[in-house]
């Protein structure tokens, strides 16, 4: 699969997510709507869905940006920053992208935004005092290769939807606890109610669990696009090395964004043993060691 049938694809799987999800929460909603013996649930649970679907369209980026706490950059103070968006912006043949910043020590970025002219590459303050100018422009190219990969949309979208599913999750599980007036107590309806909790508990964790598939299979990706910008894959090799030997967490760190970064903002911290392949089930990032060798191999 060639680049634009790469970004053909991601636009395809954003607007695949986007349905699915309405349908799965519908569907959720039918079964709970069926055990209370109550159809506006159903109508609740599909506007909620539809609502959360045009919210994490137009507006999920900014939800991503007041959750990690980001201002504006400006061009006097972070010039560096300015100077390499403006002139990768211009190689990859993109507008420039707005320009944040998370005043936090920990190294990382990230880019989200629901298209090419509505993009934003962020960057804590941490990463722009530590980064050589090589080293920030691996980081740069990496994020204007997801905008440009268009999977920023997917993975952004992907975190209103998750958090909404877990939300709609917790909220039916209590309504399960408070009881409800069934029809009867027949072995359908109660059948219905299983159905309805397996449903509830299950929901998250899918959703989590295709969250961060996104992530890891796109990371991949964008290191390769954004070395191939570059034509110098060693600088992002570096910045992933400093990124992830910065062990201490993000001050604002959030499950829910986790994905969104070039590295894992809780931190480098690694288990060895049979909790490894646990770990890197539910991680948000594929080990920085097969990062940096896939890499490295493009100039071998």
């Amino acid at each position: 699969m060639n680049l634009y049938q790469q970004r053909s694809s991601n636009v395809r799987r954003t607007w695949l997510l986007i349905t699915g999800f309405l349908v799965v929460v519908t569907c959720v909603g039918y079964l709970i709507s069926a055990y209370y013996d109550d159809p506006f649930i159903t109508i609740i649970a599909f506007a909620m869905a539809l609502g959360t679907n045009v919210y994490a369209y137009w507006s999920s980026d900014k939800l991503v940006l007041s959750l990690n706490h980001a201002r504006p950059a400006t061009r006097e103070e972070f010039f560096d920053f300015y100077t390499v968006t403006e002139n990768l912006a211009i190689t990859a043949g993109l507008p420039k992208p707005k320009l944040y910043v998370i005043d936090d020590p920990a190294p990382n970025a990230f880019a989200t935004g629901r298209d090419e002219k509505h993009a934003v590459v962020c960057a804590t303050t941490g990463l722009l005092s530590m980064m050589s100018r090589s080293e920030l422009e691996g980081v740069i190219a990496h994020e204007l290769s997801h905008i440009q990969n268009r999977d920023m949309l997917l993975m952004t979208v992907a975190v209103v939807l998750a958090g909404f599913v877990a939300m709609a999750a917790n909220l039916f599980l209590r309504m399960s606890y408070w009881g409800g007036r069934s029809r009867d107590d027949s072995d359908g309806n109660a059948l219905v109610m299983v159905l309805a909790i397996v449903g509830i508990i299950l929901a998250p964790i899918a959703a989590k669990l295709i969250q961060l598939a996104i992530s890891r299979r796109r990371e991949f990706l964008a290191d390769a696009s954004g070395a191939l910008l570059t034509r110098y894959p060693e600088g992002l090799a570096s910045a992933l090395r400093k990124i992830s030997s910065y062990a201490a967490p993000m001050r604002h760190a959030n499950l829910a964004t986790a994905h969104l970064f070039i590295g894992d903002p809780f931190g480098g911290s690694k288990r060895g043993g049979s909790a490894a392949w646990i770990e890197k089930m539910f991680s948000t990032h594929p080990p920085v060691e097969e990062r940096i060798s896939a890499l490295l191999s493009l100039h071998a």
